[in-house]
């Protein structure tokens, strides 16, 4: 991967840039895949074509999605609140169905699951809560 900022070769995992400390997917003039510039308003890259990604979050608003996912997950973490902050309605639904359907006996699991889920997100740095959470929309853990 081509960190979009500055150019520079990174790992495909990379959640800062080595060279210029920026998430390497929010810049806007290179192809994180293979580097070649981009073009102002394209959803593809016109060199290789896979997909580009669009212009991040200002960081405030990233930073609060965090802490209210973190914070939901932590005290509404059985009833899947956190999923549905983050997008991914059908973890959410998947927990509160098993929650709500079990009468309850379920709840207490479902909300271990959300109370550890609320402190990853809250103990992740903001990089790496964008990369994991938002670009990779990653549904579990």
């Amino acid at each position: 991967m081509h960190c979009r900022n500055c150019n520079t070769n990174l790992p495909d995992r990379a959640v800062a840039c080595t060279t210029c400390g920026m998430n390497p997917l929010s810049g806007s003039a290179y192809c994180p895949g293979c580097g070649a510039a981009t073009q102002p308003g394209f959803m593809a890259c016109q060199s290789c074509g896979i997909a580009l990604p669009q212009t991040a979050a200002p960081m405030s608003d990233l930073s609060n999605k965090k802490l209210v996912a973190g914070l939901c997950g932590i005290f509404l973490g059985g009833l899947g609140i956190h999923k549905f902050v983050l997008g991914n309605n059908k973890p959410g639904i998947i927990m509160a169905a098993v929650s709500l359907c079990t009468l309850g006996f379920a709840a207490v699991p479902m909300h271990i699951v959300g109370v550890i889920e609320g402190i990853i997100y809250l103990t992740k740095s903001d990089a790496e809560f964008y990369q994991l959470y938002i670009v990779q929309k990653k549904e579990w853990f």
